[in-house]
């Protein structure tokens, strides 16, 4: 598979991630019932390995190491906070305040990484 073809792959799973990821929060915000569909149940793991995928892909096919560029290695540091995060907020947080606030933290974790995308830095300003 040709580089643009798999950054396209990668790029429209880190927006279905995005949005998937926003529409749940609300939903656990509001005490939505539709947190319990089966398919909102499945299709962030299937988006996720899809983006989980690409990404490994690429940087495979770029030759891009984390232990050599660190903004590689603080994006997988960042999807580890972020998914920590995330699972805290839509699942095991004990109260709405819990969930609330590491919801927010997730959200700002994934600016984050994006903004190392981006940027190719690892610095948070």
């Amino acid at each position: 598979m040709s580089y643009i073809a798999l950054k396209h792959i990668h790029l429209t799973c880190v927006l279905l991630t995005f949005i998937l990821f926003s529409i749940r929060g609300f939903w656990m915000l509001t005490g939505s019932g539709k947190l319990q569909l089966k398919w909102v149940k499945v299709a962030p793991h299937i988006i996720d390995t899809c983006l989980l995928l690409s990404a490994i892909s690429l940087a495979v096919l770029m030759q891009l190491s984390p232990f050599v560029h660190g903004w590689l290695m603080a994006k997988i540091v960042g999807l580890v906070v972020y998914i920590l995060l995330g699972t805290v907020a839509l699942k095991r947080g004990k109260t709405k305040a819990v969930r609330s606030t590491t919801f927010v933290l997730a959200l700002l974790t994934f600016g984050y990484i994006v903004k190392v995308a981006l940027t190719k830095s690892a610095a948070l300003f």
